[in-house]
C-alpha cells in the first residue's frame, strides 16, 4: 500500500526543488504525478510551448459537474541577492514558523491541496474536487488560461475555484486586474548639440510615462465606483518601475527600453487600458518617424490578469465564509489566477495559509499556525463534499 503523506512532508518535498519561473518545474510535476499515482489518482498535464514546463490537474469524487478546484502556482521567485539564515530549498522549522522559499506563496498551499486531494480519493466523496498546479503565474499568471482550458477539456466543469494564495485563510473576493508592456523606443543618434536632427529614445519614452502620470492624477481625482472605494488605492493605477537607455550624456539616446503596468480596478477592463495606450503609442510613432523614418516603438504585452469582482451571492464566497466563519469583506491590490477561473463562469475567491507580506522576501517563512488553519479548513471541505 502507497505511503501517504502528512502535509508537511508534502511540503518538504516541494519546497525541495528550486522552481524558480525561469527554470523547469518538471521535477515537481513528476513528483506530484507520480506520488497521485501511487494512491490511484491520474493527473493530466498541459505543457508549454517549449516542454520546460507544465501544469498540473486532476480529478477525484463523481465525474459530474458543480465541483471544486483547489488552485496553485508551482513557480517561485529567485533567491539571488538575498542573505537566507538558513537554506531556503530546504523546509526549516524554527520559533512556530516554516522557513523556505514557496513555503508562503504558495507551496504551503499546494501541500495542503494534494494532502486534501489524496485523502478525498480514500474517504470518497459525493461531489467532485480538483486540482490545478500552474506554472509562470510570477510572471504574469500566463499559464493559467492554457491550465484552465485543459482541466475543463478534461473533467466536468467545477462550480467553485479556491484560489490558495496567502490571505491568513481569509476570504478575498476582490482583486484588480493588470496588464503590462515591456516598451522599446527605438531613435536615432546625433550629437546633442544636433537634437532636431535626431530622436532621443529615452526624451520620447518620457512622453509615453508623462502620459501614465496625466491619467493617474485623473483617476485619482475622480469619485471611485463602489467596487472601487474597496481598494487601497481606489483607482487604476499606471506605473514604471524599470527604465534602462543612452549611452552618453551628449547623445540622443538610440533606444530606450522600459516597463509600463496597468493594475485596474474591478468594473473597468485592461483591454480597455491597452488600447488607450497603445493609441497613444501610435501617435508617438508617426511623430517621431516624421523625423528619422527609422525611428519605432515597438511592444511586447507579457502579462494579462482579469480582476476578481466581488460576487453577489456567489458559491465560492458562500463555501469559504462558511468553512472559515469569516464574515468580513476582503480585497487586495495585487493580481491573482481567481480573475482567469471567474472569467470562464467559475465562482471563485482566494483564500489561503500566509501573510502575502512575507512572499518574495529573504527568510520567507508561513506560520505554523496558520499551516495547521490551512489543514482544518480542508478537513472543513472535504466533510461538506463527503
Amino acid at each position: 500500500m502507497a505511503n501517504r503523506l502528512s502535509p508537511r512532508q508534502i511540503l518538504d518535498h516541494l519546497v525541495a526543488f528550486p522552481t524558480v519561473s525561469r527554470d523547469s518545474n518538471l521535477p515537481l510535476i513528476d513528483w506530484v504525478e507520480s506520488y497521485l499515482a501511487s494512491h490511484g489518482i491520474r493527473a493530466g498535464r498541459h505543457w508549454n510551448e517549449d516542454g520546460r514546463k507544465a501544469a498540473l490537474f486532476a480529478h477525484v469524487g463523481p465525474m459530474v459537474e458543480g465541483g471544486v478546484i483547489l488552485s496553485g502556482h508551482t513557480d517561485v521567485v529567485p533567491v539571488d541577492g538575498q542573505t537566507w539564515a538558513s537554506d531556503p530549498w530546504t523546509v526549516t522549522e524554527r520559533d512556530g514558523r516554516l522557513y523556505g522559499r514557496g513555503t508562503c506563496d504558495m507551496k504551503g498551499f499546494d501541500a495542503l491541496a494534494i494532502w486534501a486531494l489524496v485523502e478525498g480519493h480514500s474517504r470518497g466523496l459525493r461531489r467532485p474536487l480538483q486540482i490545478a498546479l500552474s506554472y509562470d503565474e510570477e510572471t504574469g499568471c500566463m499559464g493559467a488560461p492554457p491550465l484552465i482550458a485543459a482541466l475543463q477539456a478534461a473533467f466536468p466543469k467545477a462550480e467553485v475555484a479556491i484560489i490558495g494564495e496567502p490571505s491568513r485563510m481569509k476570504a478575498v473576493n476582490g482583486h484588480k486586474g493588470g496588464a503590462g508592456y515591456r516598451v522599446h523606443v527605438r531613435g536615432f543618434e546625433v550629437h546633442s548639440s544636433l537634437l532636431p536632427q535626431g530622436v532621443s529614445a529615452i526624451m520620447e519614452a518620457a512622453r509615453l510615462i508623462m502620459w501614465a502620470n496625466e491619467r493617474n492624477a485623473e483617476n485619482r481625482a475622480k469619485a471611485p465606483s463602489a467596487v472601487a472605494a474597496l481598494f487601497d488605492p481606489p483607482f487604476t493605477t499606471l506605473h514604471t518601475g524599470m527604465i534602462s537607455g543612452g549611452t552618453a550624456h551628449n547623445i540622443t539616446a538610440a533606444d530606450c527600453r522600459y516597463v509600463m503596468e496597468f493594475r485596474v480596478v474591478p468594473g473597468e477592463r485592461p483591454e480597455d487600458w491597452c488600447e488607450a495606450f497603445e493609441a497613444e503609442v501610435a501617435k508617438l510613432r508617426a511623430a517621431i518617424q516624421t523625423v528619422r523614418p527609422e525611428a519605432d516603438v515597438l511592444l511586447e504585452r507579457f502579462f494579462d490578469v482579469p480582476p476578481l469582482v466581488p460576487e453577489a451571492n456567489g458559491a465560492a464566497e458562500g463555501l469559504v465564509r462558511r468553512l472559515t466563519g469569516d464574515n468580513a469583506t476582503h480585497v487586495v491590490s495585487y493580481g491573482t489566477e481567481a480573475g482567469h477561473f471567474q472569467a470562464v463562469g467559475i465562482s471563485s475567491i482566494v483564500c489561503g495559509p500566509g501573510d502575502i507580506a512575507q512572499a518574495h522576501q529573504a527568510d520567507e517563512y508561513l506560520e505554523l499556525s496558520e499551516f495547521l488553519a490551512g489543514q482544518a479548513f480542508m478537513e472543513k471541505l472535504l466533510a461538506d463534499l463527503s
